[in-house]
């Protein structure tokens, strides 16, 4: 499994949030541009305190682990395995909806004087947030769960055994 680069999620972030621009430029020219939900900040949020907090709690298990402290509980490598996935997951789809609200959120500052859309504005601003924290929460448990430098690979040859 190939890790989940920061360029990657950027890069998809800002092609969302284009794309979104001009899908809410013409949704506005075209009709009324439909709000921005009030849950999508918090819902983003929820998942980033997830990820976090598998984080953390993988690490302490990790580190109590390598450092062979007493009574330390190991991790199943396919709950490793799970968290990976379930960061890169989180990390793909918040890069989407983050680029989805940020380009949004730029569409409406141009109508600020609208109360209505001003607090659009300022949800579509929190999701960006929330976002940007679910992708950085995504990336960290996946930098926790990534195994040590395998040194018996091709470019260290193991030592050969005794015969």
């Amino acid at each position: 499994m190939k890790p989940l680069r920061l360029r990657l999620l950027l890069g998809i972030t800002v092609v969302a949030g284009v794309l979104s621009w001009a899908g809410a430029k013409l949704w506005g020219s075209l009709g009324d541009l439909p709000g921005v939900p009030a849950a999508a900040p918090v819902v983003l949020a929820a998942v980033a305190v997830v990820l976090l907090a598998t984080a953390i709690s993988l690490r302490s298990r990790l580190k109590a682990v390598r450092e062979r402290q007493q009574g330390a509980k190991g991790v199943d490598p396919l709950h490793a395995a799970r968290a990976v996935v379930l960061a890169q997951a989180s990390g793909l789809v918040a890069a989407v909806v983050t680029g989805i609200y940020a380009g949004t959120g730029v569409f409406l500052l141009g109508q600020l004087d609208i109360s209505a859309r001003k607090s659009q504005a300022i949800t579509a601003g929190f999701a960006v947030l929330a976002g940007a924290a679910v992708m950085a929460a995504a990336l960290w448990l996946q930098h926790v769960c990534k195994l040590p430098e395998d040194h018996d690979g091709p470019s260290h040859p193991a030592a050969p055994s005794p015969r």
